[in-house]
Order: structure tokens, then sequence, then C-alpha cells
């Protein structure tokens, strides 16, 4: 199974980035875009694994408080448009928590420099430029550990374990 580690966003942040992507339609921009049900903020891929209870339990050891998340601006990655998210130090200590508990249970995944983003827009036509984002904010606390799979032609994100 295919799995990562994610913030699974408010209604409110939703709503926000859906406004975002509903400008970016305005623009005419075609691509795939992200559903509704869809848009999270991943913390760590890990991809193909069997190893779902070993990891279940490397994320049992990982402790954080619950902190604050802010949408922030958009950008992209080439044919990628995101929005960006903040919050302090508290992110980036988490992720480097997960990262190791993983590497401690043996368990390969994405080694990627960690950039705090919400994918909106996958093979994008055209860059939009700058975009007004609303300034919503939430309060993370819970992470989820996701499975990705393909149901019907569309990708379906389903938690299977939160800590």
């Amino acid at each position: 199974m295919r799995l990562f580690v994610a913030i699974q966003l408010s209604d409110e942040m939703k709503t926000s980035l859906i406004g975002l992507m509903h400008d970016c339609k305005t623009q005419g921009i075609k691509g795939n875009y992200t559903p509704a049900q869809n848009l999270h903020l991943t913390l760590c891929f890990i991809g193909e694994t069997k190893e779902k209870d070993t990891i279940k339990q490397a994320l049992k050891a990982v402790k954080y408080k619950p902190f604050k998340l802010a949408l922030t601006e958009t950008g992209n990655f080439d044919d990628l448009i995101w929005a960006g998210a903040r919050s302090g130090q508290s992110i980036n200590s988490l992720v480097t928590d997960i990262s190791k508990a993983l590497h401690e249970a043996g368990i390969p995944f994405d080694e990627k420099k960690f950039v705090p983003h919400i994918t909106l827009i996958r093979k994008a036509s055209k860059n939009p430029g700058k975009l007004a984002i609303k300034k919503v904010d939430m309060m993370v606390k819970k992470i989820s550990l996701m499975k990705s799979e393909r149901v019907n032609g569309k990708m379906v994100y389903t938690e299977i374990f939160s800590f």
C-alpha cells in the first residue's frame, strides 16, 4: 500500500484553498486540480510499503504539542501550483521527529527537503502568478497516516492511523 504522513486541513482552510483554485480556473488554467476531500499537507511521503504496523508503532513514539498552521502564500514548483503554510519551528521539529522515528524503525521514505505546502494543481497549463490568499489558520491537534489508492480512476486518501 502507498502511505504518507499528513496534516488533514480544517474546513475553513479547505474553503480558502477551493477559492484559490476557483481563481485559477477563472484565469483559464488547466491541469489536475486537487479535489477538496484530498487537500492536505504532507509531512513525510513513505510510498509503497507492506510495513503498515511497523510504521504505526514508530509514529506512536512521536510526541508533539498542538500548534497553529497558517496559509501564507502561493507559488509553484514547475507545473505544480501550491499554497504555502507556516507554523514557526513546530512543523519542522515534527517532520524531523517523524523522520527520525521512521529511520530508527528501518522504514525507507522520501527524504527531500521539507517545504510546507498544499498541492492545488498538478500539470498546470500556466503559472497564475501571485494569487490573493485568504489568511486562514488552524490548530493542528492530530497527525494522520494516510493510504493513497486509485479507485475508479480517482485518487482516494484514507486515514488508517492518527496520533
